[in-house]
């Protein structure tokens, strides 16, 4: 079985953000760059498909900055077989369905009978790349799942849905996304390590792949960043005094009704 999962390098959801000078991207410099936390998932369910079904690859597909490379050398260490990185200065603030544009067209040229991708992006929370590549390819997609199970040429997903869960059944090639809960990732071994420094890892231009710069790049993005501002400091808490839970709970009703003004 040929698998190819989508990956994204985005800042670590620990580092401290600070916004650009120009107010609609962020300062890079000294940022720690990791692997999407639900691309992860989708790796590691990539390599246990792998291992249930027997001869099979495991491709990482991205689109981004050389060094992106990392994040590709991380998902090869964990088990994949593979990276390919679509690298063009052309890309620099493309949209998300630019991206998914790039991605879809770097896909006919990889052979694949199962996407894999993350539910979505931590930086951009978008959740649109995975669908929009779906739709480029023209293969069914099923996202937020968290049990997946594959016979006879089909897929059966177990999904997320409001109060409860779905079982959807789609036929390969197809592609789903991965959230919290689906696995538990693994960490690359030393051993790993070593051997992802001799796996293939080829880098792509748009123009390797069949795209048009104009066709992407921020002059061609249906969705652009005009401002990006941090959300305003909470107000500090308020701690309820009262020597007894009568008098807290009066005081707390009576800051309710006058201060607060919800009851």
């Amino acid at each position: 079985m040929e698998i190819v999962v989508l990956l994204k390098q985005v800042p670590d959801t620990e580092a401290t953000i600070q916004i650009g000078d120009d107010k609609t991207t962020i300062k890079t410099e000294d940022i720690k760059w990791v692997i999407n936390p639900y691309d992860e998932y989708a790796v590691e369910e990539a390599l246990r498909i792998k291992e249930a079904q027997g001869e099979s690859k495991v491709t990482i597909l991205t689109a981004g900055k050389q060094r992106a490379i990392e994040a590709i050398r991380t998902a090869l260490a964990m088990g994949a077989d593979e990276g390919v990185l679509i690298d063009d200065p052309a890309i620099e603030k493309t949209d998300s369905l630019g991206i998914a544009k790039i991605l879809a067209a770097a896909l006919k040229e990889i052979p694949c009978d199962l996407i894999i991708a993350g539910q979505r992006a931590v930086d951009d929370d978008c959740y649109m790349v995975p669908a929009a590549v779906a739709e480029f390819v023209g293969i069914p997609q099923v996202s937020m799942v968290v049990k997946q199970e594959i016979n006879n040429g089909k897929i059966s997903c177990e999904r997320t849905v409001e109060g409860g869960t779905v079982v959807i059944e789609a036929e390969l090639p197809a592609l789903f996304t991965t959230q919290k809960g689906i696995n538990e990732p693994r960490y690359a071994s030393l051993p790993g390590i070593m051997k992802a420094k001799k796996k293939p890892l080829e880098t792509k231009s748009l123009a390797d792949i069949g795209i048009d710069s104009n066709e992407v790049g921020k002059a061609a993005a249906k969705c652009v960043v005009r401002n990006l501002s941090f959300p305003p400091e909470r107000a500090p808490g308020k701690i309820i005094e009262g020597e007894t839970v009568e008098e807290k709970a009066v005081e707390l009703a009576r800051l309710l009704r006058e201060e607060a003004k919800v009851i």
